[in-house]
């Protein structure tokens, strides 16, 4: 079981990206524990991440990249690019959101965007449906 309702803090990425609806964390197999795990089953692309790794990000007070002095950097804006176009969703959105409204809203809005109205279960950024109900329930936002 996948709920958004299991959505945290420690579940959203310095990039602004929500863990909890990734289909890595999400999948049953081999599951992604979060970019802010320390874990040594996270893929390998999310292991050698720029932005998790990034040495100015290490200099933040918030860990966000929303408090670096070069943001949006090249690699923010390629990601934020690939998941506006591919996705329908921002990281850079997400982390102005997140600068001007605090993590514990950021996290409320996630929840009503990503639970699906069905089962209660998680929407996949990825796939674009909840993965319980499978592609017939296609996300309504």
């Amino acid at each position: 079981m996948n709920s958004s309702s299991n959505i945290n803090s420690s579940l959203i990425a310095p990039c602004g990206m929500n863990c909890a609806i990734c289909s890595g964390f999400l999948r049953e197999k081999n599951k992604c524990p979060g970019c802010n795990s320390e874990s040594i089953h996270k893929p390998k692309y999310c292991i050698s991440c720029k932005i998790k790794n990034c040495d100015l990000l290490r200099d933040t007070n918030s860990k966000f990249c929303y408090d670096c002095k070069k943001i949006p950097c090249a690699r923010l804006k390629q990601l934020d690019k690939r998941y506006r176009t591919k996705y329908a969703m921002s990281m850079i959105e997400n982390l102005n959101f997140i600068k001007e409204s605090g993590t514990d809203k950021f996290i409320e809005s996630e929840i009503k965007r990503w639970t699906c109205t069905i089962c209660g279960e998680t929407i996949c950024v990825h796939r674009g449906y909840c993965l319980t109900c499978k592609p017939s329930k296609k996300r309504s936002n």
